[in-house]
C-alpha cells in the first residue's frame, strides 16, 4: 500500500503534466481535474468494467501516438540496442527507478487481484494467469522502449529536454508543434490509468480486513486518490515525485518478489502446480540483484 501510494502521488503528478501540455492547465488543477474523473468512474454502478474498457483505450492510444513520435524522431536503433546489451555508463538510480515503476511495488500483485476479483482462482486457471502476466509486462516493457526510443531520437540530435517537463519537450521537439498535444494525451492517458490501478489495487490488500472495506470499495479507493492528491497539492514538484515514486517502488519489489517466491515453496504439496527449480532460483537471483542495485542507490 505503501509503494501504491507513493506511486498514486506521482500519477496524479503525471495527469497535470498531461493536461498542463494539452489544455495549457496548470498542473495542480489537471490533477484536480483528473481526480474528478476517477472519481466518476469509480462512483459508477458496476465500475470494475468500465475501468477495464477505460485502461484498454487509453493503452492502445497511448502506445500507438508514442510509436509515430519515436518513428518522426529516428533515433541511432544500433547505439541503443549496442548500449543496451554493453553499456558504456551504468546508472544504477535510473535502473532501480524504471524497473520500479515498470513491475515494483504494488504492479506485482494488480493483475492477480484483478483477476481474483473477477472470479480467477485455483489450479485449472493457470493459463489465463500464464497468459495475462506474459501480455501485461510485454506490453509495459515495449511502452517503455518505444518512449527512450522516442527520447533518444530528439537527444542524439543535440535538442536539451525542459527540466520542468522532460516528456513534454521529448514529444515538442520529436514531432514539432503537433508534438506537445500528443504528448499531453500520452502522459494524461498514462498517468489516469496509473491511477485507477494503483488505487484499486492497494485498497484491494485491505478488502479482507473487514466487511465494511468490501461493502464500500468504490468509496475507499476514492479515499486513497484524494489522499494522493492532497499529498500532492502540499509537496508540490510533480516531475521530482513522479521520479522517486518509481525509485520507491524500486526498492518495495524484491520484498514483494521474496514474498511471492517463499510463498511458493509448498505449492506443489497443495496442488499439481509444479514451478521449475530453474525458475525459484533465477528470481531468488533477482532479488539479490535487486537489492544490490538498491543499495547502490542508498550509497550513491
Amino acid at each position: 500500500m505503501f509503494g501504491g501510494l507513493a506511486f498514486n502521488i506521482g500519477n496524479l503528478s503525471g495527469t497535470g503534466l498531461g493536461l498542463n501540455a494539452l489544455a495549457g492547465i496548470p498542473v495542480t488543477y489537471g490533477a484536480i481535474i483528473s481526480a474528478l474523473v476517477v472519481t466518476v468512474i469509480f462512483l459508477r454502478p458496476g465500475f470494475r468494467s468500465l475501468m477495464d474498457i477505460f485502461t484498454q483505450v487509453m493503452g492502445i492510444l497511448m502506445i500507438g501516438l508514442t510509436i509515430y513520435v519515436m518513428l518522426v524522431g529516428a533515433p541511432p536503433y544500433i547505439d541503443a540496442i549496442k548500449e543496451s546489451v554493453w553499456p558504456s555508463t551504468i546508472n544504477w538510480m535510473a535502473i532501480v527507478t524504471i524497473v520500479g515503476g515498470t513491475v515494483g511495488g504494488y504492479i506485482s500483485f494488480a493483475g492477480a487481484h484483478r483477476l481474483l476479483d473477477s472470479g480467477i482462482s485455483g489450479p485449472e486457471h493457470m493459463p489465463e494467469v500464464r497468459k495475462a502476466s506474459i501480455q501485461a509486462i510485454l506490453v509495459a516493457s515495449v511502452m517503455r522502449i518505444v518512449l527512450f526510443l522516442a527520447a533518444l531520437g530528439v537527444v542524439s540530435k543535440g535538442f536539451a529536454l525542459d527540466p520542468t517537463n522532460p516528456p513534454a519537450s521529448i514529444f515538442d521537439l520529436g514531432a514539432g508543434t503537433a508534438g506537445k498535444y500528443l504528448f499531453g494525451l500520452v502522459m494524461w492517458a498514462a498517468a489516469i490509468t496509473s491511477v485507477i490501478g494503483s488505487a484499486y489495487t492497494s485498497i484491494s490488500f485491505l478488502k479482507t480486513w473487514h466487511p465494511s472495506i468490501e461493502k464500500h470499495e468504490s468509496k475507499w479507493i476514492l479515499g486513497f486518490v484524494y489522499l494522493s492528491l492532497i499529498i500532492l497539492l502540499v509537496v508540490g514538484r510533480p516531475v521530482m515525485l513522479l521520479i522517486w515514486a518509481g525509485t520507491i517502488n524500486g526498492f518495495i519489489l524484491p520484498v514483494a518478489l521474496a514474498l511471492l517466491l517463499y510463498s511458493i515453496r509448498d505449492l506443489h504439496q497443495k496442488t499439481e502446480i509444479r514451478i521449475p527449480q530453474w525458475q525459484s532460483l533465477f528470481g531468488w537471483a533477482i532479488v539479490a540483484l535487486m537489492l544490490w542495485m538498491g543499495l547502490q542507490v542508498i550509497l550513491n
